[in-house]
């Protein structure tokens, strides 16, 4: 069970969990997701299709918010996605950022329960995920 509280840090069955210290697109997992709106996957697909010529590792479970988690803990190197609601990203984004990371919109600003993208990385990764989504 992943967990957190602001300024507390963030725990997986109890145990604290950092974000991974990778610094390069070499051998990073990253993941995405799509939402099952035909508009939503053509808006993302030039995006993974950057990332796969980029080297990056892609993964695709179907839920943002395990995503979040497994990048919080150190699984994934990073995540993004667009077109989510609040309910999916409320939770993991703070798990996020309470393991050290760095969570924003894909355009760098910031974000909001409202946003429609979402960026979250290790923070060491974030410029470089943030530069082929935008």
């Amino acid at each position: 069970m992943f967990s957190a509280e602001k300024s507390k840090g963030a725990y997986l069955n109890g145990k604290p969990i950092k974000v991974s210290d990778r610094e390069t697109k070499e051998f990073s997992a990253v993941a995405t997701g799509f939402a099952p709106k035909p508009e939503i996957i053509e808006e993302n697909l030039p995006n993974f299709n950057k990332f796969m010529k980029e080297g990056f590792l892609i993964r695709r479970m179907g839920a943002a918010a395990i995503d979040l988690c497994y990048t919080a803990c150190g699984r994934f190197d990073g995540f993004w996605e667009i077109g989510l609601s609040p309910w999916d990203i409320a939770a993991g984004s703070l798990i996020v950022k309470e393991a050290g990371g760095k969570v924003t919109q894909m355009n760098g600003e910031k974000l909001t329960m409202k946003s429609p993208t979402i960026l979250a990385t290790n923070g060491k990764l974030h410029e470089k995920m943030m530069k082929n989504l935008n």
